[in-house]
């Protein structure tokens, strides 16, 4: 099976400090990757729908995002993924579902959502940002 290269990640979460934790763990796996932030999920459509800010270059490969936010939350930014994004750049995003949720509605809800890869609750690891990345693409040697 192809694994496309890992060429940028978009972080979708209201918590600063999960965001820099990532973009750590990101930046110590020696990627050449773009790792852009969004802390809502209107900031998050808003990115992927505007030609002039989101080009199809910048658009990530990897999204991850966590449910509960302000303005929008990870739901609602689904809902607004799957009817205003563009179909080119949701075939090519692997969208993670990163969260302090246990509720277990949240994880079945998730993995009926076709646009879901993955339901991982926070924090994240290196470790399983290293699976993850070798799971869906080449950057990380299997």
């Amino acid at each position: 099976m192809y694994s496309p290269k890992l060429n940028s990640i978009l972080l979708v979460d209201d918590d600063e400090i999960s965001n820099l934790f990532n973009k750590i763990f990101i930046n110590k796996l020696n990627l050449d990757v773009n790792v852009d932030l969004a802390t809502n999920g209107k900031e998050a459509i808003d990115l992927l729908t505007s030609s002039k800010d989101y080009s199809m270059l910048k658009t990530p490969c990897l999204l991850l995002l966590d449910i509960k936010m302000p303005v929008m939350d990870g739901w609602e930014f689904l809902k607004f993924y799957e009817e205003r994004v563009d179909l080119k750049i949701q075939e090519s995003t692997t969208i993670v579902m990163l969260t302090t949720s246990g509720d277990e509605g949240d994880k079945i809800k998730a993995m009926n959502n076709p646009n879901i890869k993955e339901f991982i609750e926070k924090p994240l690891s290196e470790k399983t940002i290293k699976g993850i990345i070798r799971k869906y693409f080449s950057n990380i040697d299997k």
